[in-house]
């Protein structure tokens, strides 16, 4: 595709600089493992990050490749079968050889590619908000952690909106309950009663809402402002939503900031029931920076202009051309080089400001809170400085003593209290 139309200062940012390092290592084509599901439950998602990788592959080689060489996109489908992630992580280590492999979406299809990565010593860049509690050797986490998007929104709820009772509703797997386990903690930590907190898991694709929606109305009984954390997936937010209005409950009186919830989950769909609602994350496509404006010119040119941009985009976009600029500090795409280069790497974000890559394996990111329009996009009505990602909770004492540091300590669970390396591979 032709980025002509992209102006110098734009290309600046989007491109990056690929003079040959000093001392190089390298094979030619450069792979670039693309590990997201095309089929199955998380297609709708995925499919859009696995176009993402291709378009920045393709932007990298219109400006000469890297280290001499041009890359290739090397893509896989795990079909949303959470063990075939760790399978076709080894096919793309093992048998395609590539270099470094971006994707991967729910905390459970990272979890099962982790001990193929930590066993080969492969690398992948991770682009999705999760739970935290895990540091890998062998894992960038571009997306965000709790207190990057959890805490943040949960401050939001209690210092702007005044939010006195809290429901915590989410899907049932690992990363609702992990969060919500931390947001208990944090909340009680602020004052908020357990009684005042109401917490509730519900399978994939649940549909029949009313029972909830009805428990977190009674939960207002007395008069105080009642907030929605949701950490619900996927299609259930569909039914949850529409369950919510047909009780006749507004954003006004019972406030939702959904975790999950984007521009890519919004597009085609009907936004009237969800008009006024929150979600919280690290870049929305309404972003109003010239960098945001040529990325989503250059995407919509690419892919038309019914598709829209979202966060985990913008965590590859970031975590890519970081990964570019460290294999051409290392002059190599070897893993041990390129870890190393990783650390101190910036990058502008989207959103304005600049990400730094952390001895955590964590960014540096905005907190973003939109509230939903009728025409799927988000009018950003919150933005913070730049955040550290925190591999390790403070509001869980099992946690709030570790500390994770690569660069220097060489350990992702370091024990501060004792002075000690709990362990080095995330088996936990």
């Amino acid at each position: 595709m032709s980025m002509k139309f992209l102006s110098t200062t734009a290309a600046a940012a989007l491109l990056v600089s690929t003079l040959p390092a000093l001392a190089q290592d390298v094979s030619c084509p450069i792979k670039v493992g693309v590990l997201h599901s095309l089929s199955g439950t998380m297609a709708i998602s995925e499919t859009t990050l696995k176009d993402t990788m291709e378009m920045l592959v393709d932007i990298q080689n219109e400006k000469g490749g890297l280290l001499g060489c041009q890359l290739e996109a090397v893509v896989v489908d795990p079909a949303s079968d959470w063990p075939l992630f760790a399978e076709k992580a080894r096919e793309l280590l093992s048998v395609q050889e590539v270099d470094v492999i971006f994707g991967a979406w729910t905390s459970v299809s990272r979890k099962s590619a982790l001990p193929v990565l930590e066993e080969l010593n492969g690398l992948m860049f991770y682009p999705v908000q999760y739970e935290g509690e895990e540091s890998s050797k062998n894992v960038f986490y571009t997306g965000a952690a709790p207190n990057q998007q959890a805490i943040p929104a949960t401050d939001y709820f209690l210092e702007e909106l005044g939010v006195e009772k809290f429901a915590l509703l989410g899907t049932d797997y690992v990363y609702p309950r992990t969060t919500n386990n931390i947001l208990e903690a944090y909340l009680k930590d602020k004052g908020i009663a357990e009684e005042d907190i109401f917490v509730n898991y519900t399978p994939f694709g649940h549909s029949d809402w009313s029972k909830i929606v009805a428990d977190v109305v009674a939960l207002g009984a007395d008069g105080k402002k009642v907030g929605v954390i949701s950490t619900i997936n996927g299609d259930a937010n569909i039914g949850f939503y529409k369950e919510l209005a047909a009780a006749g409950i507004s954003a006004d009186d019972i406030p939702v900031v959904a975790f999950s919830v984007g521009e890519e989950e919004l597009s085609g769909l009907d936004t009237t029931n969800l008009v006024g609602h929150l979600a919280a994350w690290n870049y929305f496509q309404s972003a109003d920076t010239p960098a945001n404006e040529e990325w989503v010119t250059a995407w919509k040119a690419r892919m038309g202009d019914d598709r829209v941009t979202n966060d985990p985009m913008e965590a590859h976009y970031i975590g890519f051309n970081m990964w570019v600029n460290a294999v051409t500090d290392a002059g190599t795409t070897d893993v041990d080089a390129v870890r190393t280069a990783m650390y101190g790497q910036e990058f502008p974000n989207l959103t304005g400001g600049t990400a730094v890559m952390l001895p955590n394996h964590h960014l540096t990111k905005p907190v973003l809170i939109g509230e939903i329009q009728a025409d799927g996009q988000f009018d950003i009505i919150s933005q913070t400085d730049p955040v550290p990602g925190d591999a390790w909770t403070d509001f869980l004492p099992e946690s709030a003593v570790l500390k994770s540091d690569w660069k220097d300590l060489g350990c992702g669970m370091y024990n501060t209290a004792t002075s000690t390396c709990v362990q080095i591979k995330s088996n936990y």
